[in-house]
């Protein structure tokens, strides 16, 4: 138990979420909304589970503000079909959402195999996957043991949607209908939608580019919250090498929709990610230990969580 109360403080803290606060003082869920996301207008397509927002033409963000991960999915909607990019932690109905915002076919692209983003994958009919084995591997789910901690009364700000019981949890296998690497384009008609391999906070990890409209999807390689880099699948050079890149595309961008927390956020951050990994590298600024050998460096607009050596 003092195991899993740790676990639980330690994602609290990395997700900027908790500040260690005694159990007599708020929870992090009684922060939410989030203040960057009072600039949106909550639309008639929200319901219990999810908060939905139309942050452009034609794309709406899918939140999931009452879990901890507060997981945003994005549906890109076209002129034959739309495209989900991400489908949540499978714990509500993703699928009930979509189906009506849009009576359009859906096709699913996930930014990385993360079970937080692929949770709905198997309530759908075509999934475009990343050509990697770490995609391969991830498709197959996750059981109940493996994300029970994501339905504990911790990780809610709310009880569960009607109809799911905790117990029961698990990431659902899925399978992938087209196969797709670097350069791999979408066309949905009214817009064109670039596929960026930018691995590093996983193997498969990819941003999505709309370059006729300044918009990049980042999946979790870059949000403003606390960024992991400290899973065993995170590769710390090919993470640099990626915010490198996403860098210098910045300058021709309007926005950024990233992963979690917030929707829409500026491209500048980008450059302050860069700027933040080099003065890391260089020993320009002082981390903090957490536990079990990780270390946080606190910048602005985000924080960064390592492991130590």
């Amino acid at each position: 138990m003092v195991k899993y109360k740790l676990a639980f403080l330690i994602i609290m803290i990395l997700f900027g979420a908790c500040k260690s606060q005694p159990e007599s003082e708020a929870r992090w869920c009684d922060q939410l909304p989030r203040e960057a996301n009072t600039q949106f207008k909550k639309s008639d397509y929200s319901n219990y589970w999810f908060e939905v927002y139309q942050v452009h033409d034609s794309i709406y963000a899918i939140y999931e503000p009452y879990q901890w991960q507060e997981v945003i999915s994005y549906l890109i909607i076209g002129n034959e079909f739309a495209l989900l990019f991400d489908t949540g932690n499978g714990i509500g109905n993703i699928k009930q959402v979509v189906n009506k915002i849009t009576s359009l076919p859906i096709r699913v692209l996930n930014s990385h195999s993360h079970y937080d983003h692929v949770g709905g994958n198997a309530d759908f009919d075509f999934i475009y996957g990343m050509d990697t084995e770490f995609t391969r591997l991830r498709k197959q789910g996750l059981p109940h043991e493996r994300v029970a901690e994501e339905v504990s009364p911790e990780a809610l700000c709310k009880p569960l949607p009607e109809g799911v019981v905790a117990e029961e949890h698990i990431i659902r296998p899925y399978e992938i209908d087209e196969y797709v690497t670097e350069g791999f384009t979408i066309d949905l008609g009214n817009r064109l939608v670039e596929v960026l391999s930018i691995p590093g906070h996983t193997p498969d990890a990819i941003g999505l580019w709309d370059k006729e409209n300044g918009l990049l999807w980042t999946g979790d390689t870059f949000y403003q919250g606390a960024i992991w880099l400290f899973a065993k699948e995170t590769n710390l050079a090919d993470y640099k090498h990626s915010i490198n890149r996403l860098a210098e595309i910045s300058k021709s961008l309007n926005h950024l929709l990233p992963a979690h927390n917030i929707p829409l956020v500026e491209p500048t951050l980008l450059v302050e990610l860069d700027d933040a990994l080099t003065q890391i590298e260089n020993n320009g600024v002082r981390g903090t230990d957490i536990s079990d050998g990780r270390i946080r460096y606190t910048f602005d607009h985000f924080t960064i969580l390592m492991n130590k050596n």
